[in-house]
């Protein structure tokens, strides 16, 4: 029997350990997509202890931060929401995580928590509820006085060389305007998430569209066309402070072309307060994510897609707990024709940008892979790429799937690899765990015969999936 979680951890068999110890491993990393908090960097935020830092608690405007994926392990595990978001002491918090935890089996919660405590505090034995007191003293130490444990000293000794947050439009992203002034060691740059603008068959888009309005230096935007320029002035706004990659989070991919003037009146009709058709909603939906599309190209920005998700599907607890919360499920999408319209719009003109499309649907995966394949470019390799496994595919099977589909289809050499998607500094893990997995597949296939055990070719590949690849991408 193997130990749990050792040097050699999901490498099974003697390839899949050496490009992983002398490839992969001391690798930095690129995390092109993550929610972490500019702000909290560039403060260098210490936290008090592993609950805050794991499970969250209360920001100083009354909102609450955390993991949302801890949360719903430990409401499958029926603990009270008073120990998950409420108002229980922080300890308490913990110890019902690690009765929850225990019982995670499977889940790659397990494994990521586990390498956590392993990488930054040093302890070897998992968490049970039985060792949860030690556990909680020996982080809450080193939390409040190891100076590798600040945010900063996180990011540093994680070997991180690159952090996109996720911000919105009419972010003042005054925190990367410090954080650029600074030697970090490190390069944080702002990412254009723009799905509140694009979003107008949704609560809150016309109050939104007013503070777009106002971050331009407008009272209020009256056409589609004035929405796409105020977009495009604060695309150049992030680009100015380093932005390479754009994200949007939409429920499907849709493609209902229009004239701009039909989008005008689509707008003008919402913003009087009148109801639209969903067919309406895509019409203007699609206008702006063409211009935003073309925007990315001309500026050198990744477009970022990620859909097949439905959110906040428990009403009575959307209402108490608001969005991010943990009330989300994997969508059904057929939407692959739309996709694929989209994309021959754009490169009609020459105008199709470097995109990276994820879907929270495995069975996504063969779909999204063949249609990308239409669309690569002499450009730079890999122009079109199937975004690693994202959110609930977020495990050591749906990672495995992302990779199968993208070699038997594509070019798993090309892929730009793993991101945390996370909000908790202590994610980089997953990186690692990413590594090993991809260590092992590719270890596989060698041993079994399926490729070549050409050393020179495996390094390129391994170190490309692992850092390389992404740097090239994002111009990093």
């Amino acid at each position: 029997m193997r130990a749990f979680m050792d040097s050699d951890f999901i490498l099974g068999n003697d390839t899949a350990k050496h490009l992983y110890h002398d490839y992969a491993k001391d690798l930095p990393i690129i995390d092109y997509h993550c929610h972490i908090s500019p702000k909290e960097i560039y403060e260098d935020r210490r936290y008090d202890n592993i609950a805050q830092i794991w499970l969250g608690g209360m920001n100083p405007d009354g909102s609450y931060f955390g993991d949302h994926y801890k949360w719903r392990l430990m409401r499958s595990n029926g603990t009270l929401e008073e120990k998950i978001t409420g108002d229980a002491a922080p300890y308490d918090k913990f110890l019902e995580f690690a009765k929850a935890l225990e019982m995670a089996i499977g889940n790659p919660m397990y494994h990521w928590s586990n390498l956590e405590l392993k990488k930054y505090f040093g302890i070897e034995e998992p968490l049970t509820p039985e060792n949860a007191e030690k556990i909680w003293k020996i982080t809450t130490d080193k939390l409040q006085n190891d100076p590798n444990l600040s945010v900063r000293g996180i990011i540093r000794s994680s070997n991180v060389k690159y952090v996109g947050t996720t911000d919105d439009p009419i972010d003042t992203l005054e925190y990367h305007e410090l954080l650029a002034k600074e030697d970090l060691g490190f390069v944080v740059c702002p990412s254009f998430r723009p799905d509140k603008a694009i979003n107008i068959n949704k609560d809150g888009f016309v109050e939104y569209i007013n503070k777009l309005a106002a971050s331009v230096g407008k009272e209020t935007l009256t056409s589609a066309q004035e929405v796409c320029d105020a977009l495009g002035e604060r695309i150049d706004f992030f680009k100015k402070h380093g932005c390479r990659a754009s994200d949007h989070g939409i429920d499907y991919v849709m493609f209902r072309p229009c004239d701009i003037s039909e989008a005008d009146e689509i707008l003008a009709k919402v913003m009087r307060g009148e109801s639209i058709t969903t067919e309406e909603a895509e019409k203007y939906q699609t206008t702006i994510l063409l211009y935003l599309a073309r925007k990315y190209r001309k500026e050198n920005i990744v477009m970022e897609i990620h859909y097949s998700c439905t959110r906040n599907i428990n009403e009575r607890m959307f209402k108490i707990e608001g969005p991010d919360t943990g009330f989300d499920m994997i969508a059904k999408s057929n939407c692959y024709n739309e996709l694929a319209a989209f994309f021959s719009e754009l490169d009609k003109t020459n105008e199709l940008p470097k995109t990276i499309v994820f879907s929270l649907d495995h069975n996504d995966f063969n779909q999204i892979t063949t249609c990308l394949g239409a669309f690569q470019s002499y450009e730079i390799p890999g122009k079109m790429q199937l975004g690693a496994a994202w959110w609930f595919l977020d495990t050591k099977d749906g990672m495995e799937e992302q990779m199968k589909a993208l070699g038997n289809l594509g070019l798993l050499g090309n892929f730009v690899g793993m991101l945390t998607d996370s909000r908790s500094f202590l994610s980089y893990t997953r990186h690692d765990y990413f590594r090993r997995i991809a260590c092992n597949l590719i270890g596989k296939w060698v041993e079994d015969g399926e490729y070549p055990n050409n050393d020179a070719s495996l390094k390129k590949i391994v170190e490309g999936i692992s850092y390389y690849n992404a740097e090239r991408y994002f111009g990093i």
